[in-house]
Formats: C-alpha cells, sequence, structure tokens
C-alpha cells in the first residue's frame, strides 16, 4: 500500500547519486504500473542504469513520466531509452498488445516488472459487496498474471529472462482482504512460475512491499474516504502497518525501487523463486 504523502520523484538526473551506472546497460526492461509511485521511480531508476525501458499503464500519464526519464537521460551522461505505451492490463488483450509494443520498440524483452495493483477500497471485508471484491481481484491479480502469461514466450524463446513481481504484506493486513487474496495470488505465481521457468534459463523473483510513503496520485484507484468510518478504516490500516513494521514507519520510493532493481539485476543472477519482504521488518 501507499500513502499519499512525500515528496514526488525526482528527476533520473537526480536521481543519480543512488544508482549503479550501466547496471541494466543492453538490457531491455518492461515496467507496468509505471506512470506513478513505485513503478515510476522502478523504471526511472532502470533508465538512469542504462536500460532501455518501455512503460506501462493506463494512464495517459506514462507517455510524460517517459518524456522525463529521455530529457533526463542515464546516469552516466548518455541518452536514456523510454517508450511508454497504454494497456489495460487486467485483460490478455492488453497484456499481449503491451508486450508485443514492447517487443517492437526495443527488439526483445530481458526483464519484465509486474507492479500493477493497489487497494481500492478499505474496510472490513463484510462491507464489501460481490462487485468491489470482483474489481480489487481483477486490479491487483490478473494484470501480473496476464504479463506473465504474454511475456513468458518471448524469454522462453531466448532462453534467458527474468521477471519480478510485487506482492505484498498486505496478506496480512486489516481492511481489504480481497487485495490480501490477490497479492497472495502473485505470491503463489511467482514460486510456482519459478519452477516451470528455470529450465529455460528465466527467473521468477518478488518483492512484498510495506507501506510506502508515496505522492498524491494523480489517477486515484477508486474512492477516497467519504464518510468518518472509512477514514477509521483506512487509519486502522496506516496504524496496523506501522505497528507490524518493525522500523516503525513507512519506507520510501526509493527503498521499493532499490529491491525491486537488484532482483531484476544480474546480481540476483542465483536468485529465484523468492519473494523479498520489503517492509521494515513485517514478514507479511
Amino acid at each position: 500500500m501507499s500513502s499519499a504523502v512525500g515528496a514526488a520523484p525526482g528527476t533520473v538526473a537526480e536521481a543519480a547519486a543512488s544508482v549503479h551506472p550501466g547496471r541494466f546497460a543492453g538490457k531491455a526492461v518492461v515496467v507496468t504500473g509505471a506512470a506513478q509511485g513505485i513503478g515510476r521511480a522502478v523504471a526511472e531508476r532502470i533508465a538512469a542504469e542504462g536500460g532501455e525501458v518501455t512503460l506501462v499503464d493506463r494512464a495517459d500519464l506514462v507517455h510524460e513520466v517517459a518524456d522525463g526519464i529521455r530529457a533526463g537521460g542515464a546516469a552516466d551522461g548518455a541518452a536514456a531509452a523510454a517508450h511508454a505505451v497504454t494497456a489495460d492490463l487486467e485483460t490478455f488483450d492488453g497484456a499481449l498488445a503491451a508486450v508485443e509494443a514492447a517487443v517492437a520498440a526495443a527488439g526483445r524483452i530481458d526483464v519484465v516488472v509486474n507492479n500493477v495493483g493497489g487497494t481500492i477500497w478499505a474496510k472490513p471485508y463484510e462491507h464489501y459487496t460481490p462487485e468491489e471484491i470482483e474489481k480489487e481481484v481483477r486490479r491487483s491479480l490478473f494484470p501480473t498474471l496476464w504479463m506473465c502469461r504474454t511475456a513468458l514466450p518471448h524469454l522462453i524463446g531466448q532462453g534467458s529472462g527474468t521477471i519480478v513481481n510485487v506482492s505484498s504484506v498486505a496478506t496480512r493486513g486489516v481492511n481489504r482482504v480481497p487485495y490480501a487474496a490477490a497479492k497472495g495470488g502473485v505470491r503463489a505465481i511467482t514460486t510456482a512460475l519459478a519452477l516451470e521457468a528455470a529450465p529455460h534459463g528465466v527467473r521468477v523473483v518478488a518483492t512484498a512491499p510495506g507501506g510506502t510513503d508515496a505522492p498524491p496520485r494523480a489517477v486515484q484507484r477508486g474512492p477516497l474516504p467519504a464518510t468518518e468510518q472509512e477514514r477509521q478504516w483506512y487509519q486502522q490500516i496506516v496504524d496496523q502497518t506501522v505497528g507490524s513494521s518493525l522500523l516503525k514507519r513507512y519506507g520510501t520510493l526509493a527503498e521499493q525501487a532499490a529491491a525491486l532493481c537488484f532482483l531484476a539485476s544480474d546480481e540476483a543472477s542465483y536468485i529465484t523463486g523468492t519473494v523479498l519482504p520489503v517492509a521494515g521488518g513485517d514478514l507479511g
């Protein structure tokens, strides 16, 4: 989950001091949910580290983010390569179109970072409608399920590649059971698919973020808390998130991006089937 506080993500140039120049040189990377939040931070960092990035989001804002990455350049002063694709990843056709566009733009795919997802509503399970439950699952499970399915043939065909999924420690959290179920599914995709993909030279890994400070969302996932009861339910999530963290705080976008970029890089070449909690000691 993320909160609506904190500074906006910096440009690639401003982030250069914290990156590893050249770590993704020669790599074609797809990052989903890249218009804002963790996805944007990951895309900016990978571009700064020399990767050719295809940013995917259903919001048109993703094109502006890609423009900013190209304008900022890489950390070593080289030009940054970034492409933007708008697609609805809750559908197989949308995921297929995104993967095909990424291959057309970069010629190949080496890494896929599946970041789409996020709690839409925050309330005890008995207050969810059937329609809301289905929407939560479609939002936070199917984009990863479809992107793995559509990207995997390309990775298997070339005999190499990495899929990095974003689960959540909210699989053990209050007031978001449908989201927890979806992110538990992402965890299961990661561990099961890693077994199938390993013989083909493909790694499948994931992080499980905890609460993360982020700027106010330009495109909201769903309605903001409107009543005092809804605000109390959301505050219970915040309190439980901080309370479960040994460090007693939310993380930063940079802290989440650092873990994701490590797992996506060749530095993690002997890691697969692993879900890494990035939650200040909360294991979910």
